[in-house]
């Protein structure tokens, strides 16, 4: 006999509470929280105290671990409109970074050219591939390939060096990049290792957060969080609103350049290495990276919907081609 289930009632999923960027904020807030209240606890020694005071190294192997994730292989359309949309974006972090620099003293309403430049240079590859999957063509969603190729400090470094805003020698240069090379080699060189790199990303992110977290403490959290979230939006809609433009320009929708317009949270980690090379930047290397925190959760918001108006702009024929 048929079992009548009619009447039985359709379970419900879950709703998860996500929280952007969480896999670096979550343990970055962790690492806040011991530093502002128990400060001491991280100065014990044994393996405690290297990895509370070793964002170098820990950055060097995040780099690395990233460097795996970075394929060498790219159509040329996708590699046109990677291209396109990451080096305007680039383009225009340089651009108002030096003008917050040169011009204005290098304090915009609170932000230095580290962040605005940190933060704007990257974005979320993950991010963007997920909002072109659902909004955009399949070139948009092979333009990752190009756009990945952004991660990391070194843009934020030669940006800063060139302008004479940091002082460090190409070989200090070379070697901030190595680790992301030697990783980017060995994962194309054989799959084995990029699969194992790839599975290690979301832990590399944990540790790095941590790790700067104990660099932090919360009244730096909040006096640089205000700021921040000026950052934040400053990235998506100042910066998204060109790269949109430039993507439209040379052949694309829009989506890309929307979908780029967000920050990354491997930014986070830019502050870090540049004071790991220049001292003058320790000083601001955790307000900076504060900073950069909340650009990525306010991104994380504003990227999304900053795609879905111009699909629906598109969609009724309020954008030309």
């Amino acid at each position: 006999m048929a079992e009548n289930t009619a009447s039985k009632p359709v379970a419900k999923k879950k709703k998860h509470f996500s929280i952007p960027g969480g896999n670096i904020i979550i343990p970055m807030f962790i690492g806040a929280l011991i530093n502002t209240f128990f400060p001491k606890f991280l100065l014990i020694g044994g393996f405690t105290t290297p990895l509370a005071q070793g964002s170098g190294a820990l950055v060097g192997a995040f780099l690395f671990v990233i460097g795996g994730t970075i394929s060498f292989k790219a159509t040329p359309a996708a590699a046109k409109r990677g291209g396109t949309i990451i080096i305007t974006k680039v383009i225009v972090a340089v651009v108002l970074g030096l003008v917050v620099g040169k011009l204005l003293n290098n304090n915009f309403l609170g932000l230095s050219a580290l962040a605005i430049i940190g933060a704007m240079s990257g974005a979320n590859n993950a991010m963007y591939a997920g909002i072109v999957h659902d909004f955009g063509d399949e070139i948009d969603e092979a333009a990752v390939g190009i756009t990945i190729l952004s991660v990391g400090p070194y843009v934020t470094m030669i940006a800063l060096a060139s302008s004479g805003l940091a002082s460090f020698s190409i070989v200090t240069l070379v070697a901030t990049i190595l680790p992301l090379l030697v990783g980017m080699l060995l994962a194309n060189l054989f799959p084995a290792v990029k699969k194992i790199l790839n599975d290690g990303m979301n832990a590399s992110i944990v540790v790095v957060g941590f790790a700067l977290g104990c660099t932090m403490n919360f009244q730096q959290i909040f006096v640089s969080g205000m700021s921040g979230i000026l950052l934040g939006v400053i990235v998506t809609l100042v910066g998204g609103a060109i790269t949109i433009w430039t993507d439209k320009l040379t052949g694309g929708s829009g989506i890309a350049g929307a979908a780029i317009s967000s920050c990354a949270g491997s930014n986070m980690a830019t502050p870090a290495a540049l004071a790991a090379v220049d001292s003058s930047y320790k000083a601001v290397a955790a307000t900076a990276t504060a900073q950069i925190t909340a650009a990525v959760v306010v991104t994380a918001n504003l990227t999304p919907m900053l795609t879905a108006w111009v699909a629906k702009r598109n969609k009724n024929g309020k954008f030309y081609n």
